[in-house]
């Protein structure tokens, strides 16, 4: 008898795994997303566990986690740079099971283990300062924190270090960096000299009278009506004495360091991020600084109209009269004064002015080769993001304390001014104004999505920074 054999059946094992990923999804639809997923692309994307007994601490690693929340909102941190931080440190310090809530002012920060008591802490955020160099040494401590090189112990004393760190700029100095800068704007959007002085003198006396004001416990609606006006009044004052300026720039250039421009931008960020309650609480917050600053100038105004004074424009488009390379001059030196408001790390003042002046480079040329009025702004807020993520990684800081000084040259916040402004004084064009108020939205819109985009392009280009950060960490 033949002995039967079975035909040789070909093995396409890899052939029906190809198909079934082609026809069937990975994971079913609604399954939980890992939070720790939320770390992709981030700084601390690759962090590594390295508290044992995690389960043990856990209420101390969570009262450390909110502790530092609570500090980069104080700082001026963005809610994604919160929530990504609060993770990579849950997670490094081995507490996995964790969700984090963020609002405009308060962050909760649930765990919740498998069989086991869960724990809920809440923290408001009731104060905040201008620190970026604060910031930057946070961020340096998540840093080491997720690359495994610093305890909960020694993370928790560095943290009590950097809260008690002085600032690295003396008030007097931060008020002439905040004179200097509203003198450069005026030079960069077509003012004077002897405007630029006006204005350095008239934003020096209301920063020092708000100063005053903020140490009597005054809202800080009313100390931005109160600066607003008295630079506005100053500006008319001058103007009456026959000094050779225009009054509107002189205006513009005082107000434009009170605008919540940063603030703006922020906003959309959240909005893009995933956090449309943080989004929608800066945009109040953003609006009514407006409405403060309309008021202030709208008093000025009705004020000299009484005393016979012909009405000021403030509304008027503002043209740079400068060469390209003066202008450059004077956006380095800008950003450089906005910098120390913001007291800026020092060693982080040069590089920010080096992107500031590339940002601005890329919007002024995008004006010259016809993109518009919105669509430049968009392109100098992508090159800004691009390289304020690049520079910052690389030393060692968040991309928010480069990209916002960077964007403030930009204007977003003087065309919104503006479109209020016609709103609030001129009823019979309110169409004006209502259009003016939606092209400005659209503008800021275009500069907050360029400056996520462009941190978004440059990160396959700072993959490699995590694995430089464990190294040296593993040589400390």
């Amino acid at each position: 008898m033949i002995p039967l054999v079975s035909p040789v059946r070909p093995n396409n094992k890899a052939a029906r795994s190809v198909l079934r990923k082609l026809v069937q999804g990975e994971a079913p639809p609604t399954a939980p997303m890992n939070i720790v997923e939320r770390l992709a692309g981030t700084p601390y994307a690759n962090f590594t566990i390295q508290v044992g007994q995690a389960e043990e601490s856990a209420r101390k690693t969570i009262d450390f986690a909110l502790r530092l929340a609570e500090t980069m909102f104080r700082y001026g941190a963005g809610a994604l740079e919160v929530e990504t931080s609060i993770i990579a440190v849950t997670a490094a310090l081995g507490l996995r099971n964790i969700e984090v809530d963020i609002t405009n002012q308060s962050v909760v920060i649930n765990y919740a283990p498998h069989e086991a008591v869960p724990i809920t802490l809440l923290r408001v955020v009731r104060s905040w300062t201008n620190n970026y160099a604060g910031l930057v040494d946070v961020h340096e401590l998540v840093t080491d924190i997720a690359g495994g090189g610093v305890s909960r112990e020694e993370a928790s004393r560095r943290l009590d270090v950097i809260t008690k760190r002085p600032k690295p700029f003396p008030r007097w100095m931060v008020a002439m960096a905040e004179a200097v800068f509203g003198a450069a704007v005026v030079g960069v959007i077509g003012g004077s000299g002897l405007g630029a002085l006006v204005a350095f003198l008239t934003i020096l006396l209301a920063g020092q009278v708000a100063r005053v004001l903020g140490k009597w416990k005054v809202p800080d609606f009313f100390v931005t009506a109160i600066s607003s006006f008295i630079i506005t009044v100053l500006a008319l004052v001058f103007f009456m004495l026959h000094v050779p300026l225009s009054p509107s720039i002189v205006v513009a250039g005082g107000i434009l360091l009170m605008l919540p421009s940063g603030r703006l931008v922020s906003a959309v960020q959240d909005a893009i991020n995933g956090f449309p309650v943080s989004a929608a609480g800066r945009f109040l917050s953003a609006f009514l600084t407006f409405g403060a600053i309309v008021a202030g100038i709208s008093v000025a105004l009705v004020l000299s109209a009484l005393l016979g004074m012909a009405r000021l424009d403030v509304t008027e488009d503002l043209r740079s009269v400068l060469p390209v390379y003066w202008s450059l001059l004077l956006v380095a030196v800008a950003t450089v004064a906005i910098c120390i408001a913001e007291q800026t790390a020092v060693r982080l003042l040069l590089p920010t002015m080096a992107v500031a002046v590339v940002g601005y480079l890329a919007y002024f040329y995008g004006l010259e080769l016809g993109l518009g009025g919105r669509f430049a702004p968009a392109v100098g807020a992508v090159a800004i993001g691009f390289l304020a993520r690049i520079v910052a990684l690389r030393l060692r800081a968040p991309q928010l304390v480069v990209a916002v000084p960077s964007i403030l040259f930009l204007l977003v916040g003087l065309s919104i001014f503006r479109a209020m402004f016609v709103l609030t004084l001129t009823p019979d064009d309110s169409v004006t104004g209502a259009v003016g108020l939606f092209n400005a939205l659209v503008v800021i819109l275009a500069v907050a999505a360029g400056v996520v985009l462009g941190d978004n392009m440059a990160r396959p280009f700072t993959r490699g920074q995590g694995h430089r950060d464990r190294r040296s960490n593993r040589r400390r």
